[in-house]
C-alpha cells in the first residue's frame, strides 16, 4: 500500500466506508460529475454585458466598442498610436486576414515571442460577473499572444459574453467536447502585491488589456 492508499483508506475508515470503493458508490460519482449540478449562486439579475464592461473597467482593462470585425484593425492602430507604441503585432490565425495594412499596420499570424510588443487575440468567451476574457489553447490560439506581449489586445464579441463561469464551462462542453490542453482566465493586466504591499502592473504578464468590443 503506497502512503496515498494509506491516507485514503484512513479517511474512508472515519466516515464508515470501506476500504475500497464499491461500485455504487463509483456510479454515483460518476452520475454526479456527467449532471454537472450547480450551486447556490448570488442574484445575477443584470445584463451580461453591461456588467462585464463595468467589471474589466475595474480591474484596469481598456474598452473600446467596434462595430464590425473589420474595423478592429483601425481601432488597434488608434490605440496603439494613443500609448506611443509600435504599430506591429502578432494575431490568432483566424485574424489574419483583416485589414491591417490599411490601417498602417505590420501584423504576424504566429505565436509570439519574448521581443513581441503587441499581441493580439479573440477570446473563446467573457465572464460578465467578473469582467474575466477566457481563452482555450489550440494550433491556431497560442497562449503566448496573451501573455508574453507588454499589450495585449483581445476581441470579445458581445455575443460571446457569458453570465458567469458555470456558463463558460457549460460552453466549453456544449462546443468542445473535452477541455482542452489549456484554459486561461484573464482579468485585467498582469499584477503583484509582493513587493511592499505595493500593486505593481505587468509583474508577470500584459501591462495593458485592451479589449475591443463587437457590438
Amino acid at each position: 500500500m503506497t502512503a496515498r492508499d494509506n491516507i485514503l483508506t484512513r479517511i474512508r475508515a472515519r466516515q464508515g466506508k470501506p476500504a475500497m470503493p464499491e461500485a455504487s458508490e463509483r456510479d454515483a460519482v460518476a452520475a454526479h460529475i456527467k449532471a454537472h449540478p450547480r450551486n447556490a449562486r448570488p442574484e445575477l439579475a443584470w445584463d451580461p454585458v453591461v456588467r462585464f464592461r463595468e467589471q474589466a473597467l475595474r480591474l484596469a482593462s481598456t474598452i473600446e466598442d467596434v462595430t464590425s470585425l473589420d474595423g478592429v484593425p483601425a481601432a488597434t492602430a488608434r490605440y496603439l498610436r494613443q500609448h506611443g507604441l509600435p504599430l506591429t503585432a502578432v494575431c490568432w490565425s483566424q485574424f489574419a486576414d483583416l485589414p491591417w495594412q490599411g490601417a498602417g499596420m505590420d501584423v504576424e499570424t504566429r505565436a509570439a515571442r519574448d521581443t513581441d510588443m503587441v499581441g493580439v487575440t479573440g477570446a473563446f468567451c467573457a465572464i460578465g460577473e467578473t469582467g474575466t476574457l477566457m481563452t482555450v489553447s489550440g494550433p491556431g490560439t497560442p497562449a503566448t499572444t496573451s501573455l508574453l506581449p507588454e499589450t495585449h489586445i483581445a476581441i470579445v464579441p458581445a455575443s460571446r459574453i457569458v453570465r458567469g463561469m458555470e456558463e463558460a464551462w457549460q460552453l466549453v462542453r456544449a462546443e468542445l467536447g473535452q477541455p482542452p490542453r489549456a484554459v486561461s482566465f484573464i482579468s485585467g493586466p498582469s499584477r503583484t502585491a509582493d513587493i511592499e504591499q505595493t500593486v505593481t502592473l505587468g509583474a508577470h504578464g500584459p501591462y495593458r488589456v485592451h479589449i475591443l468590443l463587437i457590438i
